[in-house]
C-alpha cells in the first residue's frame, strides 16, 4: 500500500509539474525563440545595400561570409591577397539565382602585412561604393610550433598579420564613421583569444591583443553610434591548420582532427551575420569543450593550468 500511494504521489507531482510548470515553461522558451527569429529575420533585411568590406574573403569562414552578406542583398566588397581566389568567389556569387535583388560584388587585393596601404585601400573601397557600413577584420594565419622552436618572426609575422593589420585597416576606416554617426566593425577572433594553449603561442598572443583593442574600441565608439562585434569560434572545418605557420615560418600542410570536425564555415557564417544584425558585442561560436576550456581559466584556473601542463607534455612527446 505503501509503495501504491507513494506512486500515486509521484504521479500527481509530476502531473502538477508538467501542468502548471513544464508545459507553460516550453511554451514561453518557443515563443521567445519564435519572436527572436522574426526580429532577426527583421534585422537581416536593412542589410540590403549595406556596404560590406571582408577582408580574408578568398576562402573559410571571408567566403562564406560573402555568400551571406551577398544573399542578403548587400554590396560586398573582397578582400584578399589571391585576387585570382577572389575573382573566382565573385563569380560564384554572381552565378547564384536569388530572389532578392543583389549587387556587383567588388574585388579588392590586400596584403594585411603592408600597413602603409591601408590608406590607399579605404580610398579605393570609397571610391567604388562611397561608403563603408561593416568592416569585418578576418584575415589572419594560425601557428602550430612550440616557443622554444618558433623563430622570432613567426611570431612578428603573425602579430603582424592577425592584430597590426586589422588595427590598421580599422583606424582607416574610422574617421568617415565617426562622420557619420554609424558603422560596424567586426573582428574574427579565436577562442584562442579567451584562453591559450600549448604550441599556438604566437597565434593566442595575436587573437587576445585583437581582443582587447576591440572592447577598448567598442567603449570609445558607443559615444558616435559605432558597434563593434568581436566574434571568437572554435574548431571551424578550414585550411587553417593547413597553412598555419610552424615554428621555421614554413607551412604546417596538416589538417588537424578536431579542425577536421570542425563547425562549417556557412554555419559559423550565418552565426557571425545574425550577431552582426542583432548588435552582439561578443559571439562565441564554440564547441563544448573550448567553452569549457573558458570557464574553468576563469572559474578555476590552477585546474585549467594544470590540464594545459598535461596536454604541452602530451603534444611535446
Amino acid at each position: 500500500m505503501d509503495h501504491l500511494y507513494c506512486d500515486a504521489v509521484a504521479v500527481h507531482s509530476l502531473t502538477w509539474y508538467l501542468k502548471y510548470v513544464g508545459i507553460p515553461l516550453t511554451i514561453g522558451v518557443t515563443m521567445c525563440k519564435l519572436f527572436s527569429c522574426i526580429t532577426t529575420n527583421r534585422r537581416r533585411a536593412a542589410l540590403q545595400g549595406k556596404v560590406v568590406v571582408i577582408t580574408g574573403a578568398s576562402s573559410g569562414i571571408g567566403e562564406a561570409l560573402a555568400h551571406a552578406f551577398y544573399e542578403q542583398g548587400s554590396k560586398v566588397v573582397l578582400a584578399a591577397r589571391r585576387k585570382t581566389e577572389l575573382e573566382r568567389v565573385k563569380r560564384e556569387l554572381m552565378s547564384k539565382n536569388l530572389s532578392t535583388p543583389t549587387l556587383e560584388p567588388v574585388v579588392l587585393e590586400l596584403d594585411l602585412t603592408k600597413l602603409g596601404e591601408m590608406s590607399s585601400f579605404v580610398k579605393n573601397v570609397y571610391d567604388a561604393c562611397g561608403e563603408i557600413d561593416i568592416l569585418i577584420n578576418n584575415g589572419g594565419i594560425s601557428h602550430r610550433g612550440s616557443i622554444l622552436n618558433s623563430k622570432i618572426d613567426v611570431f612578428k609575422s603573425i602579430m603582424d598579420v592577425n592584430y597590426f593589420g586589422s588595427v590598421a585597416l580599422t583606424k582607416e576606416c574610422l574617421p568617415k564613421m565617426v562622420q557619420r554617426k554609424a558603422g560596424h566593425i567586426v573582428f574574427v577572433s579565436s577562442v584562442q583569444g579567451l584562453i591559450a594553449i600549448p604550441e599556438r603561442s604566437a597565434y593566442a598572443a595575436a587573437k587576445h591583443a585583437i581582443q582587447a583593442f576591440g572592447d577598448s574600441l567598442r567603449a570609445e565608439m558607443h559615444q558616435h553610434n559605432i558597434n563593434v562585434t568581436v566574434v571568437s569560434p572554435g574548431y571551424i572545418k578550414t585550411a587553417i591548420s593547413i597553412n598555419a605557420y610552424t615554428g621555421s615560418g614554413e607551412p604546417h600542410g596538416v589538417m588537424d582532427k578536431s579542425t577536421a570536425a570542425g563547425f562549417s564555415p556557412e554555419y559559423t557564417a550565418n552565426r557571425i551575420l545574425n550577431g552582426i544584425v542583432n548588435k552582439e558585442k561578443d559571439l562565441v561560436i564554440s564547441q563544448f569543450l573550448p567553452s569549457l576550456a573558458v570557464t574553468l581559466r576563469h572559474c578555476t584556473p590552477s585546474l585549467y593550468h594544470w590540464i594545459m601542463a598535461r596536454r604541452a607534455v602530451n603534444t611535446s612527446s
